[in-house]
C-alpha cells in the first residue's frame, strides 16, 4: 500500500470524483424510492457501478472504513439487481443512511478511520442477510483448492512475458491457466469460454496493452455476461494487474466493475488473499 497525503493529485482526483458519485447516487436513490414495486434496472446498475467505484478505489489510499461501507452498500444493491430485494421506503432510506456515511468520510478522508459507521453498517447486513440466496461455489476438491472438482478455469491476460511466466506458474496449482496476450484476445477467449458453458472463474488482467487495453476488455466482458443474464456480482471474477503509473486507470476499471487489484511487482501471498476472499480457493 502507498502512501498519499491529501495534497497528492491522485487522491485529490478521486475525491472529487467521489463527491460528484454520490450526488448521483442520492439523487438516484430518492427516485428509485418513488418508483415503488417497480426496479429501473438503469437506475439500479449506475448506482451500484457509483458505489463499486467509491469502494472498490479506497483500498489505494488505506481508506478502509469507506471500502468497508461501501462494500456493505454494494450487497444490498446487488440483491436489487438481481431482483431479490424490493427497494422499499425502509430500504431506500437505509442506502441513503450509507451514503451520508460515505459522504462524511470522503469529505474529511484524514479522520475517516474514526467515523462510527455500525448503525447504518447493522442495518445493511440484515437487509443483506434476510435477503440473499446463498451461492454455492461447489464441494471442495480433498485438496481445498478451488470449486467442483477443485480446478479453476482461469485467463490471464498479460503481454509482459515476465510477469505472465510468473503468473501462470503461481495459477496453474489452482487448475487450467490459459492464456491472451492483449484485451482483444481476452474478449475472444471468454466469449468462446462462455459459448461452451464453461466459464472462467478468474481472470487477471493488465491494464496496458497493445490492441485493447484491459478497461476496454472489462468492459465488454461485463457486457457478455449482462447479455447472458449474469451480474457481475455472480459473474467472472476480475483482477486487475497494475503498476504505480497506472492507478487512475484502475479507478475507471473498477466503474467498468473489475473486482480487485494487484501492483507489480506481484505479491503472490497478495493474490491468494484475493482468491480467498472471493471464495475461489481455500
Amino acid at each position: 500500500m502507498f502512501e498519499f497525503k491529501l495534497s497528492d493529485n491522485l487522491l485529490v482526483d478521486y475525491l472529487a470524483d467521489s463527491r460528484e458519485q454520490l450526488t448521483m447516487i442520492e439523487s438516484e436513490l430518492v427516485a428509485m424510492e418513488g418508483d415503488g414495486a417497480e426496479i429501473d434496472e438503469e437506475r439500479v446498475n449506475r448506482v451500484f457501478r457509483a458505489v463499486h467505484s467509491i469502494k472498490g478505489a479506497s483500498n489505494f489510499f488505506d481508506l478502509a472504513k469507506i471500502g468497508e461501507l461501501g462494500h456493505q452498500t454494494e450487497n444490498v444493491l446487488g440483491l436489487i439487481r438481481s431482483r431479490r430485494l424490493t427497494p422499499t421506503p425502509e430500504c431506500v432510506r437505509t442506502l441513503l443512511e450509507a451514503t451520508d456515511g460515505l459522504r462524511e468520510m470522503i469529505d474529511s478522508p484524514d479522520t475517516s478511520a474514526q467515523a462510527d459507521n455500525s448503525d447504518v453498517m447493522a442495518k445493511l447486513t440484515k437487509l443483506y442477510e434476510d435477503h440473499r440466496t446463498p451461492i454455492k461455489l461447489g464441494v471442495p476438491a480433498e485438496d481445498g483448492k478451488g470449486p467442483m472438482s477443485g480446478a479453476l478455469r482461469m485467463l490471464l491476460v498479460e503481454d509482459d512475458f515476465a510477469c505472465r511466466l510468473l503468473l501462470q506458474t503461481f495459477l496453474s496449482r489452482y487448475g487450467q491457466c490459459h492464456i491472451a496476450v492483449n484485451g482483444r484476445e481476452a474478449v475472444e477467449a471468454f466469449s468462446s469460454a462462455q459459448d461452451l458453458g464453461l466459464d472462467y472463474d478468474l481472470i487477471c488482467m493488465d491494464i496496458m496493452m497493445p490492441e485493447m487495453d484491459g478497461r476496454e476488455a472489462v468492459r465488454r466482458i461485463r457486457e457478455l455476461e449482462e447479455a447472458k443474464g449474469v451480474r457481475s456480482t455472480y459473474g467472472t471474477r476480475i483482477f486487475m494487474v497494475t503498476t504505480m503509473d497506472e492507478v487512475k486507470e484502475v479507478i475507471l476499471c473498477f466503474k467498468e466493475l473489475c473486482d480487485a487489484y494487484l501492483m507489480k511487482p506481484i505479491d503472490l501471498g497478495e493474490l491468494r488473499d484475493h482468491m480467498r476472499s472471493y471464495g475461489l480457493i481455500q
